[in-house]
């Protein structure tokens, strides 16, 4: 997909805030810093409509990216920052379970995870969850270009093997440094857009 068109619609932290459409949307779930931010940047050609930020656990809202007029993608908060306190972190628990379980736009969510080490016990939840719920999920591997290639499959055997990985999603090897993976990416997105 060439996307032409993607603006940040609104930052909500409860139902009432939700964009209130019918497009489908597309969650992204990941760890704070595995690059969720460089991952939807990468895909839609800007460079920060997303905002990177060098300090973990700034996303403390679900972000709501309009693309191409037709779909949202919704970054929830980073998961597994240590800083945050209990309570904070109950309440985006919370508020990311809400949105997962009872949003009905949502169509699939993207675990991203870093290529480079083994899943973290929050990755692995977050895995387990969507399986619960029956949730499409398609996991993406970041940071490919950080791992010599001789080693990817050792990597994404590792990973796969922590997640008890379902062969029915779709994994993917990405980097927003060569852009690896951006169509594969998008091939696995494109069936949840019901276009």
């Amino acid at each position: 997909m060439n996307v032409h068109q993607a603006e940040i619609v609104i930052s909500a932290v409860s139902p009432k805030q939700y964009p209130d459409t019918k497009i489908p949307e597309i969650a992204l779930a990941g760890r704070s810093n595995v690059g969720k931010s460089s991952f939807i940047n990468t895909l839609i050609n800007r460079k920060n409509l997303a905002r990177t930020s060098s300090k973990p656990g700034k996303t403390q809202t679900l972000n709501f990216y309009l693309i191409e007029n037709a779909f949202h993608f919704v970054d929830v908060p980073g998961y597994g920052y240590a800083k945050v306190s209990k309570v904070e972190r109950a309440r985006w628990g919370k508020m990311i379970e809400t949105y997962l379980t009872e949003r009905e736009q949502l169509q699939a969510v993207i675990c991203v995870v870093d290529f480079r080490h083994e899943p973290s016990q929050d990755d692995i939840q977050m895995y387990e969850f969507l399986k619960y719920y029956g949730m499409p999920a398609i996991v993406v591997a970041t940071k490919a270009d950080k791992i010599p290639k001789s080693k990817w499959n050792k990597h994404e055997g590792m990973i796969k093997k922590a997640l008890h990985f379902d062969a029915e999603d779709d994994f993917i090897v990405f980097s927003s440094e060569t852009k690896m993976g951006k169509d594969q990416a998008w091939q696995a997105i494109e069936p949840y857009l019901g276009e």
